[in-house]
């Protein structure tokens, strides 16, 4: 195989793990709302087979993703951010997220054992019964390997959202103004629920395809039609 003919196969293993990751997402994105969701029923929204519906369920939840039901049957997410007798803050989560990662990446294999170790003892102590976000840090599969990029926005989104100051994102190269209304974190994907000014709309933007996020100074107040309850009630009118 000459070397352009390895670059296009590269080329094309890169886009085909881009597409599935972004299908994985938009599982996770149907199955979040608790209702039970059939198989043929999403094979059909993704564009996909029932049996790559069947595979991507049994990835999402080697990952951590706390899906529940089987096949014939249907599909659903639940899952909570406890670790007894321990409530963890986002801001808890994403401190330990993020240490347990680089430290499993580490080229000191003590540590990595460690971290993949401390990782396991956690998920055996985490509820069997869970309610809002999935909390598991197994590293078995990873469908979302590029997730950690959008770690370094987290503190800007973080920061505008308490001080409710508008931001300037250039996210998947568009650019926009967006009103940042809640952070949420979803089968090791963080999200950001906005208010687009741009689009005159909702958007839930991935933090690992924000591009660059800045501060502006100006501030927004709350709004008919632009708040997070606003975002919340037309959720569940779908």
């Amino acid at each position: 195989m000459s070397g352009v003919q390895l670059y296009q196969s590269e080329l094309r293993r890169i886009e085909r793990g881009q597409m599935r990751s972004d299908r994985l997402y938009k599982l996770i994105t149907e199955l979040r709302d608790g209702r039970l969701h059939r198989a043929a029923d999403l094979a059909r929204k993704m564009n996909v087979s029932e049996r790559t519906i069947y595979r991507d369920m049994e990835t999402l939840a080697a990952s951590g993703v706390p899906v529940q039901g089987e096949r014939g049957v249907g599909y659903w997410v639940t899952a909570a951010i406890t670790l007894p007798p321990l409530n963890l803050s986002l801001t808890e989560l994403e401190a330990l997220h993020v240490g347990l990662q680089v430290v499993g990446e580490a080229a000191d294999a003590d540590l990595s054992d460690a971290a993949k170790t401390l990782s396991q003892k956690i998920d055996q102590v985490l509820p069997e019964e869970r309610t809002s976000a999935p909390a598991s840090w197994g590293f078995a599969i990873y469908p979302f390997a590029d997730a950690a990029r959008g770690f370094q926005h987290l503190p800007t989104l973080r920061q505008a959202i308490r001080s409710r100051q508008k931001l300037e994102l250039s996210y998947d190269g568009t650019q926009m103004t967006a009103r940042p209304l809640q952070l949420d974190y979803w089968g090791r994907v963080w999200t950001c629920v906005v208010w687009n000014e741009t689009a005159a709309d909702f958007a839930e933007l991935r933090a690992d395809l924000i591009d660059a996020a800045r501060i502006l100074p100006s501030l927004f107040v709350e709004e008919q039609g632009k708040t997070l309850a606003d975002y919340t009630n037309r959720r569940v009118t779908l």
